[in-house]
Order: structure tokens, then sequence, then C-alpha cells
């Protein structure tokens, strides 16, 4: 999955506007425009697409920690540089306050259960023995899980589905 799927989910499962998104990305100290975010939310094939960063993502997602938990006092955010699937599962996990049982929930209602063993691998540190990789496959169906609890009334998410002029 790349950043842009990611943004992509996350804007259309929250609803996020541009200004919202915008609003976010301040929460964590970075300044975006309009032209930005909308050329990250473009399809992969078109020509005004720009792929996001793994900075660029992780400012969005700790943004969004600050939005929905509140920005820690005297704490200074810290976008990191590299993001893997493991650090978007939990940045997610954060913002929601979910518990782990939360997580097995949400990826059961997306038709794609795992124990809570497989589950809590994914949050170990990385040199530990029981530490995971978070495919692709595994945080597709969390975020397409979170959007079925958020939107239950929705069709789940499908990008080629959104008419050109509602994108922007």
């Amino acid at each position: 999955m790349t950043n842009n799927d990611v943004m992509r989910r996350m804007r259309y499962t929250f609803e996020l506007s541009d200004s919202k998104m915008i609003d976010i990305f301040a929460q964590a100290a970075v300044e975006v425009n309009r032209e930005q975010i909308s050329q990250w939310l473009k399809k992969d094939d078109d020509s005004d697409f720009v792929r996001c960063k793994d900075i660029d993502l992780a400012a969005f997602l700790n943004g969004f920690i600050c939005l929905k938990r509140g920005k820690k006092e005297g704490v200074e955010i810290e976008n990191e540089m590299r993001l893997n699937n493991n650090a978007i599962l939990k940045k997610i996990k954060i913002a929601l306050s979910l518990q782990g049982d939360d997580v097995e929930n949400l990826l059961k209602l997306a038709g794609f259960p795992l124990s809570k063993h497989e589950i809590t691998a994914f949050f170990r540190k990385a040199g530990h023995k029981n530490y995971r990789d978070c495919k692709d496959q595994v945080l597709r169906y969390f975020l397409q899980g979170v959007q079925m609890q958020t939107r239950p009334k929705e069709p789940v998410f499908n990008w080629d589905d959104v008419e050109p002029a509602a994108k922007s």
C-alpha cells in the first residue's frame, strides 16, 4: 500500500475536507496547501499525481493523533523520515484509542480475522523475536474495517468509483 492510498482512505473514512486536512498537518507543525493535498489524492496514473513521502504521511498521521487525542503539553512533535506499515498501523491505533481487541474486531469485520498473538506481533519492537512485518494486505483490511465501523451504511471505499470532480 502506498502512502497516497493510506491518505485517500483516511480522508474518505473520516470525511476530511481539504481545509480539515490542512489543519491536521498544522497540528504536526507542517504547512501544506490545497494543491499539494489534491496532488497526493489523485489517482496514480493522473498527470498531476505526486507521490506522498514518508515524512508527509507521518506528519498527517501525527496531526491526526493530535486532532483525535489532543496535543501533549511541552512535547515537540517529530515527524519520522521513514514509515512502514507497522508504524502506520500503530499511529492509527493510537489516534483512534484502539486496544488489541478493537484491532482484532476491525479485522474480523473486514473479513480478515487474525489472532491476538498475530496482531500484537505487529506492535512489537523491530528486533524482538516475535516481531512481525505488517503486510499491505493486513493494513488494507484494517483500514477497510475502520471504514466499515465509521461509515457503516456506506459501500466500501473504491477510489475507481469516485467521480473526477469529487476528488478535489
